[in-house]
């Protein structure tokens, strides 16, 4: 799979990523209940494809995905590289509560290493900018970490230009964590040209709407959702979107049909067209998905296939 340099660090990451906000389990924003079995075959199937990095954070299930990650990471003889995030804890009602305090960021850092099992992570992103008024004092704490020898490169995520140029003084941003997919482009406005004028990286979660880009959905399945599944929170899958969602993907099944590959890699490889984009985190609960939307990574869409999806998109 090809690979790019993530910013101002040495870090080459595959194109695609290995998500795994969906394998912690229930919570506040869980995807419903997940079989720990599938999941460590989802990663370890990632691993065998050429994936080179893992994507997690500390609030995934509770502290249940790095947990996973940790575990599957001792079958695996050549580590892959490990991102995970901070910022965000949970209450004894699996709810997420927001922190910045620089006591709260270090422990946090702690935990997630003990999880994990490693003893340095590869790139530590703020999850969320909250509160902001304590911005500065967390990202200061996560520079700490990085002069502490426990993690190497950090990153945001779900930030605005304003608020990375409030920390980029402190130390420096290595890469933005931001939603990108065909059904959410704001990304586009502002913040792909900033990090491409200072070297940052972006790599994009949720290039697949959260799944719905698959093309495998329809009106009765998403009912049959978990009632705790975060799905039912997204616009995006409930009308009047929905039914403007679904006549996009028919048309986009053409496209993705006519170039061979499936309408899941035609997403995917559609938010890595621009040059600003590093890479795509794409998530994977059980064995057989990675294999289906890794080779994206290597799918190279053509200026009249950008130029049509552009037109059915506006």
């Amino acid at each position: 799979m090809k690979t790019a340099k993530l910013g101002n660090s040495e870090l080459e990451l595959t194109k695609v990523g290995l998500g795994t906000w969906a394998i912690g389990g229930p919570w506040e924003y869980g995807w419903g209940q997940q079989n720990d079995d599938d999941s460590a075959a989802a990663i370890l199937e990632a691993m065998d494809v050429g994936v080179n990095w893992i994507d997690t954070a500390a609030v995934y299930g509770c502290g249940h995905s790095e947990e996973i990650v940790g575990k599957t990471l001792k079958q695996i003889s050549q580590k892959p590289i490990i991102a995970t995030k901070c910022s965000l804890g949970w209450n004894e009602r699996r709810e997420k509560v927001s922190c910045l305090k620089a006591k709260s960021i270090l422990a946090e850092c702690d935990a997630s290493l003990k999880r994990l099992g490693v003893d340095v992570i590869d790139l530590y992103q703020m999850h969320w900018p909250e509160p902001e008024e304590d911005l500065e004092e967390g990202y200061e704490a996560m520079a700490k970490c990085v002069r502490a020898g426990k993690v190497r490169y950090l990153g945001v995520s779900n930030f605005t230009v304003e608020q990375m140029k409030r920390v980029m003084d402190i130390h420096p941003v290595t890469s933005l964590q931001p939603p990108y997919s065909m059904l959410r482009r704001d990304v586009e406005k502002e913040l792909l040209g900033f990090c491409a004028e200072n070297n940052i990286g972006v790599i994009v979660y949720s290039p697949l709407q959260k799944g719905l880009l698959t093309g495998k959905f329809t009106l009765e399945k998403i009912a049959s959702l978990p009632v705790d599944d975060v799905r039912h929170m997204d616009a995006n899958y409930k009308p009047p979107l929905v039914e403007k969602n679904f006549k996009i993907i028919e048309q986009l099944k053409l496209i993705a049909k006519r170039n061979g590959i499936t309408v899941t890699q035609l997403a995917i490889s559609w938010t890595l067209r621009r040059p600003e984009v590093t890479a795509a985190i794409v998530g994977a609960r059980r064995a057989g998905q990675i294999t289906q939307t890794a080779p994206a990574g290597d799918v190279t869409l053509s200026d009249d296939d950008i130029a049509e999806i552009e037109k059915l998109l506006k």
